[in-house]
C-alpha cells in the first residue's frame, strides 16, 4: 500500500471527543491550543443542527475551549450548502431549530409551509404531531425530503433520547419517501468541511468517538481516522464492523503530540 502523507490538517467531532455531558474531556484544551499555535487548518464537527456556529462558540468557549466560529461546521450547515448547490434560492418547510432556520436563511432561502421545494427534518426537543403531518403530507404532495443527519438518538444527563433519524423513520413510514441525510456518515459533510479550510483528504484526518457515523464518514473521505474510546463506541464493539479506524487510543489527550 502507498504510505499516507504527513496530516496537514485535522478534523474532530465535538461530542465524545472534546467534551461530554457539558465538560471538557481531558486533553481537549491543549489540543486545540497546539492546533491554533501551530496554525494548521482544522474543524470541529457535529451532527447536532440544533445551535448556530456561533452557539457552540460560546458554549466550547464557557469550557475554556477557545474554537473560533470559522473552524465550526455543523450537519446545519452542511446541510445548507447541499441545498444552495442543488437548488439556488429555494423554498423549504423546515422542523429543527435555530441552527437550522438560520443556515437557511443565510443562503437565501424562503422557509414556508406552501408547496415548499423541500421538506427539511433536523434536531429539535420539540418535535410535534402537527408539524410531523404537515411534512407528512408535504413530501405526499411532491416535497423533496431532506435530514440533516441520521442519528437515531442523542445524549442526555437523564438518558438516551429519540433524535432526528428516529423521526425520519417515521416520515419515511408514513409516505414511502426515503430522506437524503446530509450528515455524516455521509462523506460529503467531510468534503464541504475541507473545502471550507482549503484542506486536502490525503493529508488529513478525522477523530471521533463512533464507528457508524465520524470514522465510516473519515473513511468514505479518504482521510486517516482516529477512534477515541471517550464517547459511545467501545474498544469490544470496534470489531463488530468491517471497517476499521487508522488507529484506536483512549482519547484526544493521546493525539495532542501528533499535531
Amino acid at each position: 500500500m502507498a504510505e499516507r502523507k504527513p496530516i496537514e490538517s485535522w478534523l474532530t467531532d465535538m461530542d465524545g471527543v472534546l467534551i461530554h455531558e457539558g465538560v471538557p474531556i481531558p486533553g481537549a484544551d491543549a489540543f486545540i491550543k497546539k492546533l491554533r499555535e501551530t496554525g494548521k487548518p482544522f474543524l470541529v464537527l457535529t451532527n447536532n443542527s440544533i445551535y448556530t456556529a456561533r452557539d457552540l462558540h460560546a458554549r466550547l468557549a464557557r469550557m475554556g475551549l477557545d474554537v473560533p466560529v470559522e473552524n465550526i461546521w455543523t450537519s446545519a450547515l452542511a446541510t445548507a450548502q447541499f441545498l444552495d448547490d442543488q437548488r439556488p434560492g429555494g423554498t423549504a418547510y423546515v422542523i429543527g431549530e435555530a441552527g437550522l432556520t438560520t443556515a437557511l436563511h443565510d443562503i437565501g432561502y424562503v422557509l414556508t409551509d406552501h408547496d415548499p421545494d423541500y421538506v427539511v427534518l433536523g434536531e429539535t426537543r420539540t418535535y410535534s404531531f402537527e408539524a410531523m403531518t404537515k411534512a407528512v403530507r408535504l413530501i405526499n404532495a411532491g416535497a423533496r425530503f431532506i435530514c440533516t443527519n441520521p442519528d437515531e438518538t442523542g445524549p442526555s444527563l437523564e438518558g438516551p433520547l429519540p433524535a432526528t433519524g428516529s423521526v425520519a423513520a417515521l416520515i419515511t413510514k408514513a409516505t414511502g419517501k426515503d430522506p437524503y441525510f446530509a450528515g455524516k456518515p455521509n462523506p460529503l459533510m467531510m468534503r464541504t468541511g475541507l473545502n471550507a479550510i482549503g484542506a486536502h483528504s490525503e493529508s488529513s484526518a478525522m477523530i471521533g468517538d463512533r464507528m457508524d457515523t465520524d470514522i465510516l464518514a473519515g473513511l468514505e473521505a479518504g482521510m486517516q481516522t482516529f477512534l477515541v474510546l471517550t464517547g459511545l463506541t467501545t474498544q469490544a464493539e470496534v470489531d463488530r464492523y468491517p471497517f476499521r479506524p487508522s488507529k484506536i487510543v483512549k482519547s484526544i489527550a493521546d493525539i495532542v503530540d501528533r499535531v
